[in-house]
């Protein structure tokens, strides 16, 4: 009976080995598959409510200055309904309610509205289609335009003070050109070279690189590093080799803290990577069976010092990626098509403060300005897309 008692004893010991080690096999496959990401939770009372009955026109760039301060540029009038939207504006008014709001919004942290300003103005041409805004390092303001003859860029400071314009207005597109741009998207700068990144951007096809002080361009380049071509390559197609040339629109020009540049080329479904110089490095495609708009409209960093997250606005599918930013590979991604807190309409621009929040604005019909709350870094399934980051919602 010991003898056998025995037995028993080494088979269920053995077997519960055999358990535990499974069981720590299975935790270190599941571990495997996951990946550590930044959360986020959607703010649904950010921003507060804007007064004088204004609202927002087409969204169309979004910046942080060194105070975490947010500024928005949108569309205004041009880009809304008098009749379902701006029956104040009309003549005669057709109803209380509403007015467009001034081109340019800044927001603090909480969703204030601090100041507001842009238009026409002495000295300067604004641009007939806005877009894109970003803030340097002395918290000027930087504005592009993809309108019939925006081939300028102008710059103000923070208060709305009119300081520089960049570029000759009202010039024909091309892409070789040293004098104008050709409506350009959006402006990154690097400030420890004094050098502002020009995606350059809705007629041209290229990156432009230009000195902050006077404006003039120091280099540029196309896809590939190559010499821009502004020949028509007419639509993508998802089934034909990668062109040698970006199509309209590049959308952004975003340099890293480690000297790469992160380049939209927004209908092409890709993402180009460069030196500063403009020596092409790699370039990874993103949803690329998009159609129409495509899928890389905006890029942002993390904010850590390594930078090593990548943000990417999908205003075609309605979502945010989320990417290590060295592999370019896909972590994870959030939100979905819709009107609430939370999802997108047509995401535009990405920008993030120094707290790790991400700040977004939407064209199109969504005409609107989301704040999603940084809430740490957590384990995530490898590529799970996580739907609306609704709060509470995990």
């Amino acid at each position: 009976m010991n003898r056998r008692n025995l037995v028993i004893a080494a088979t269920l010991i053995a077997a519960i080995g055999g358990l535990a080690f499974a069981q720590s096999a299975l935790q270190v496959a599941a571990d495997q598959q996951t990946v550590e990401v930044p959360l986020f939770e959607v703010d649904p009372l950010w921003p507060k409510p804007l007064p004088n009955h204004w609202i927002l026109g087409m969204a169309i760039g979004v910046g942080i200055d060194s105070r975490d301060h947010v500024y928005i540029v949108h569309r205004g009038l041009s880009s809304l309904n008098a009749r379902t939207e701006a029956g104040a504006a009309t003549d005669p008014p057709t109803g209380e309610c509403c007015l467009p709001a001034p081109p340019v919004l800044e927001f603090d942290p909480a969703g204030n509205l601090m100041n507001s300003w842009g238009g026409e103005g002495d000295g300067y041409t604004w641009p007939t289609s806005n877009h894109g805004i970003a803030l340097d390092h002395m918290d000027n303001v930087w504005i592009g335009g993809n309108g019939q003859g925006d081939s300028h860029v102008v710059k103000f400071a923070r208060d709305g003070r009119f300081l520089l314009e960049i570029g000759v207005p009202g010039q024909e597109p091309n892409s070789n050109a040293m004098d104008h741009f050709g409506r350009v998207a959006k402006i990154s700068f690097d400030s420890e070279a004094n050098e502002a990144y020009f995606a350059d951007g809705y007629a041209n096809r290229r990156v432009a690189v230009i000195d902050m002080n006077d404006g003039s361009i120091k280099r540029y380049w196309g896809a590939y590093g190559n010499r821009p071509d502004d020949t028509n390559i007419g639509p993508y197609d998802p089934d034909a080799p990668l062109p040698q040339q970006f199509r309209t629109p590049v959308h952004c020009a975003e340099p890293a803290h480690d000297g790469l540049v992160y380049v939209c080329d927004r209908p092409n479904n890709r993402i180009q990577v460069f030196n500063e110089d403009g020596t092409f490095v790699k370039e990874r495609q993103i949803a690329p069976r998009t159609l129409g708009d495509g899928s890389i409209w905006d890029i942002a960093f993390s904010r850590d010092p390594e930078q090593r997250f990548m943000y990417v606005a999908d205003g075609k599918n309605m979502k945010i990626y989320v990417l290590d930013r060295q592999s370019l590979d896909i972590l994870t991604s959030f939100g979905d098509g819709g009107r609430q807190p939370g999802q997108f309409f047509a995401v535009h621009s990405i920008a993030t403060d120094s707290e790790g929040n991400i700040y977004t604005t939407e064209t199109y019909e969504g005409k609107r300005v989301q704040k999603f709350v940084y809430r740490g870094i957590g384990r995530v399934q490898a590529g799970q897309h996580q739907g609306v980051p609704w709060p509470g919602g995990r």
